[in-house]
């Protein structure tokens, strides 16, 4: 294995990180090894009284209280079963947990499918681990690996089989090893199974366990055309799709392709076999899971089928049941919708998701860079509230599916959403599309790399150039209130891969590269290649945040007014000390900051950069005035 040797301050940032554990302001992230087999000799959980009414409530809202009242003990039987998994140490552990530490400035998540990286010595998750142990050490705490499972279709969103990790990425002890050295997000993906899978091939063998398990008509037409254009679709394929059983044609609900086959959620035994699921994914280290697709989970027809009451009535309940046996695991939802319906999933604060994608942040961060403008960005991010003190946003500005656009809806007007678009394809990027309902289609999401949509090859502008650019809009990501969340090629600055796409691979494709292990730390150690120099500047930005204290969730945010080209926010850890002037150029030229007193709210004279530890003098009056290079970022404290 190639080896990239780097004594920058990880060493501090452990020690820093190792006091605060000692302090008990942290709690230890390290693998939670649960008992192999459930331990009976010990008293079975008793479901406190308040955990038990909020659980039946939710299930009230899905099926009515008689059912409600009558499945209630199958559900405590399979919280028992968890618990009784648990180590007393684990128990222990639950109690002094504080909700508001659950995430904190020293947060960081790294997304990547569990073979973006290979090599040919160890299978791809081994590869992985390596990768954060030797590369992201002191920068990244947190891991998402995309669906590991046996797959079918759709790079892993299509499983086959929820308890399985896929044999060409490696076994659950390699998920094991890798949560030994940092947190892990699974993907709970619940809205749907693969076609192929054992669920949904009992259903067309005729199976009477699996029959409710799916929606399915006897013909195309059992869905007044009225009432399908009401429904909210992410793609352009039909919602019913045909399939032979063993009874004839039926016609099955599919959201998202013919190999994602809705599941019934008005089936009690279809919600009892996912929580089950849900529950093994937390003894096998799941410190966060993330529901895929949660928008479109329950069906009503009449509605548009999205976020509706019993959608929420569901993530509440998953909540609710993690809150009763594992409180120290949080959910995050994916649902990629305009910003309105999309942070609705927080609930009341306390209650539904404690993250939420940031759906909007990555649209309007492109559109910001494009026009050199920040109006936009600044007008939508001060109208983002402080949700409560245990949820906050998950601030990403790339995925392995690209850009989406629907977060931006009702926020950049739709002629500027068309320029993006246009500006994608002007880069080499690809646009997804769905139905509207009304026989017309609209851009959905860009697929394109991040550091492509940014910039443009062959354009003749300087490689430091383009960096900078990069860099720049990586850092508002880092800055704004939230737990930033990165895409693992864009550690690298990636570009497009067209191969992907000139071989015939769907769109998406051009942003999911496999990397082989030995050429990437080949390129790393080029100091004059766009990779090294992206690769070293964006983990430096990373570790100087999370020594930062005002970054973090629950800091105060203020988005001041420093002129068009300038996004500025001023971060405020809860203590009122060493607050962080966060100031970035969204423009390729210089430009001057004139701030206030009572903008910075306070009377300081001088300013420190957290990242260069470059010094600026304010006045006696407590003024600032400073210029920013072209897409020049700073991180000001006072000194």
């Amino acid at each position: 294995m190639a080896v990239l040797r780097d004594a920058s301050a990880s060493q501090p940032v452990r020690a820093a990180r190792l006091q605060r554990a000692r302090d008990g302001e942290i709690a230890p992230r390290y693998l939670r090894t649960h008992l192999p087999e459930p331990d009976y000799t010990r008293p079975l959980l008793e479901v406190p009284a308040d955990h038990r009414e909020r659980i039946l409530d939710k299930l009230t809202v899905l099926y009515g209280r008689e059912v409600a009242q009558q499945w209630w003990p199958e559900f405590e039987r399979m919280m028992r079963i968890y618990h009784a998994h648990k180590t007393p140490e684990m128990r222990t552990d639950d109690e002094p947990f504080d909700p508001a530490e659950r995430f904190t400035e020293q947060d960081v998540f790294l997304i990547t499918y569990g073979d973006l990286l290979t090599s040919g010595e160890r299978p791809p998750l081994g590869a992985l681990r390596d990768f954060v142990r030797v590369f992201m050490r002191g920068a990244i705490n947190t891991v998402h690996i995309l669906p590991f499972f046996p797959y079918s279709s759709d790079r892993g969103f299509s499983i086959v089989d929820f308890e399985q990790v896929d044999p060409r990425l490696g076994k659950w002890k390699d998920i094991e090893d890798l949560g030994r050295r940092v947190r892990l997000m699974f993907d709970g993906v619940f809205n749907h199974v693969s076609s192929k899978s054992k669920w949904f091939q009992g259903f067309l063998n005729g199976d009477p366990e699996f029959q409710d398990y799916f929606i399915a008509f006897n013909t195309r037409d059992a869905i007044d055309p009225h009432l399908l254009r009401l429904i909210l679709r992410p793609r352009a394929t039909d919602l019913l799709s045909r399939f032979e059983t063993i009874g004839g044609p039926r016609f099955v609900w599919t959201t998202f392709s013919k190999d994602q086959v809705d599941l019934n959620y008005r089936n009690p035994r279809v919600l009892v076999a996912i929580i089950a699921i849900l529950l093994l994914y937390v003894r096998r280290g799941a410190d966060v899971i993330r529901l895929d697709a949660v928008t479109y989970i329950w069906r009503q027809l009449g509605t548009r089928c999205a976020h509706l009451e019993e959608t929420h009535a569901l993530v509440q309940l998953f909540r609710a049941i993690l809150d009763a046996v594992a409180p120290q695991v949080a959910l995050i939802t994916e649902t990629n919708v305009p910003h309105e319906d999309n942070i609705s999933y927080f609930g009341d604060g306390t209650n539904e998701a404690q993250m939420v994608y940031n759906f909007a942040l990555p649209p309007l961060v492109l559109h910001t860079f494009h026009t050199g403008s920040t109006e936009r960005l600044v007008g939508w991010a001060r109208t983002l509230p402080h949700i409560s003190n245990s949820a906050t946003y998950f601030n990403f500005l790339d995925s392995h599916d690209g850009i989406g656009l629907m977060g931006a809806q009702g926020i950049l007007r739709p002629n500027e959403i068309d320029a993006l678009v246009a500006r994608c394809y002007r880069h080499g990027g690809l646009v997804s599309f769905r139905d509207t309902g009304d026989g017309t289609k609209s851009p959905y999401e860009m697929n394109i790399t991040w550091y492509s949509a940014l910039n443009q090859d062959g354009n003749g502008e300087p490689l430091s150039l383009q960096v900078d650019r990069f860099i720049a809009a990586r850092s508002i990501a880092l800055a704004l209130r939230g737990v930033p969340g990165i895409y693992l090629p864009s550690l690298f600055g990636a570009k497009n891969d067209t191969a992907a796409i000139l071989a015939g691979d769907e769109a998406r494709a051009i942003n999911r590269k496999t990397i082989d292990e030995e050429t990437l730390f080949g390129l790393l150690g080029e100091r004059e290649s766009w990779v090294h120099q992206v690769a070293v500047r964006f983990r430096r930005l990373i570790q100087r945040r999370i020594e930062a204290r005002a970054f973090h969730p629950n800091a105060d945010q203020q988005i001041l007014s420093a002129g068009h080209a300038v996004f500025a926010v001023l971060r405020t850890p809860r203590d009122g000390r060493q607050q962080v002037l966060a100031l970035t150029n969204v423009t390729p030229h210089p430009h001057e900051v004139r701030l206030t007193a009572d903008d910075l709210a306070g009377r300081h004279r001088i300013w420190r950069d957290l990242l260069t530890g470059q010094t600026f003098s304010g006045t006696a009056d407590g003024d600032l005035t400073l210029t920013l290079r072209p897409y020049g970022i700073l991180w000001l404290t006072p000194s």
